[in-house]
């Protein structure tokens, strides 16, 4: 498969050892490549210190693409459709949408229900292994 959107409920259950860890590690090796906003990165390493594992926390964004935090993205979240998703979901939403447009992502990989829902509203399928 191409490329799936990531958000930090997703990769949080691999960083925290969760019980679904090796459900969220089958789910990724079947895209080609990983993507996610660099808001990723700040939420990661911030639930990576809490835990003393921002090494790991490291190594697993070494897999990911970041996209910038860009004025466009920011201006898409202020309104993004549906209202019900978080401020910062909504980050993640538009910058998913962003890259769906050109084509770099189709599926979203999230275990954040409005987050889900708002990917859904807008076509793009939803993984929660």
């Amino acid at each position: 498969m191409g490329g799936v959107y990531l958000d930090t409920s997703a990769l949080g259950r691999i960083l925290l050892g969760e019980p679904d860890r090796p459900d969220v590690l089958a789910a990724l090796a079947d895209f080609e490549q990983h993507v996610a906003s660099r808001l990723l990165r700040v939420e990661l390493r911030r639930l990576a210190l809490r835990h003393d594992v921002l090494a790991e926390a490291d190594r697993l964004l070494a897999s990911v693409a970041l996209l910038p935090v860009s004025e466009g993205i920011l201006a898409s979240a202020e309104t993004v459709a549906p209202p019900a998703v978080a401020t910062l979901d909504a980050i993640h939403l538009a910058t998913a949408l962003t890259l769906a447009t050109d084509g770099s992502v189709d599926t979203v990989l999230t275990y954040d229900a409005r987050l889900a829902e708002g990917a859904r509203h807008h076509g793009l399928a939803v993984l929660a292994p």
